[in-house]
């Protein structure tokens, strides 16, 4: 299976500054996801956001993905919730079944595997807002998760040279957040650059 690109956001206050940029990088290259996270606010308004930014998102067959917020996700018109690790079973009680529930891998191989065994449609190593944990540790839970279980793994990478070593080491999809958007030639150029670095890695 080749490894897919997995775009996370920055926290999300007005939908309209999101749109045209996101619409770029979706437009640039195969996209797998995007992450929405969203900044704090009462639960209408972060129903609308979800609702301004799913068509752009489901328009270029990427699943929209919520950060942290399975309550929202049957109203809102997303494919599904990203949670921590010991959320998993909470998540699908409220998500539909036809749904997405991600977790993160949590700090420990322990966490992961509670992930894993709750029912997780994937596991992530790294975290949305990137602070951390280290690149090795990423790439050797990434490589050991992929070796022994099922659900597909994502790995967060700090910025673009990673991309190649997370997808060496099995990645099911790799994962970009301020590497993508603060890129000094946009997303679309950010993305376009990611997915040569995939297609061009040696196996």
């Amino acid at each position: 299976m080749r490894t897919r690109l997995f775009l996370i956001t920055a926290p999300v206050a007005d939908p309209n500054a999101v749109i045209e940029p996101l619409a770029a990088a979706l437009g640039a290259a195969d996209i797998a996801s995007v992450l929405l996270r969203l900044a704090e606010a009462d639960e209408r308004t972060l129903i609308n956001r979800i609702r301004a930014i799913a068509p752009t998102a489901q328009a270029a067959g990427a699943a929209l993905l919520i950060d942290g917020r399975p309550d929202l996700i049957a109203r809102s018109g997303a494919d599904g919730v990203h949670v921590a690790s010991s959320k998993v079973k909470d998540a699908r009680a409220l998500v539909p079944a036809d749904r997405i529930v991600g977790a993160c891998g949590g700090d420990t191989r322990h966490d992961a595997m509670v992930a894993g065994e709750a029912g997780a449609d994937y596991v992530m190593f790294g975290t949305p807002d990137g602070s951390g944990p280290l690149l090795d540790v990423i790439l050797e839970r990434t490589a050991w998760w992929s070796q022994i279980f099922e659900p597909p793994c994502v790995a967060v990478a700090g910025d673009l040279q990673e991309i190649g070593v997370l997808a060496a080491a099995g990645a099911d999809f790799v994962a970009l957040g301020d590497a993508l958007w603060n890129g000094p030639d946009g997303a679309a150029a950010a993305i376009r650059l990611a997915a040569s670095m995939l297609r061009d890695r040696v196996p």
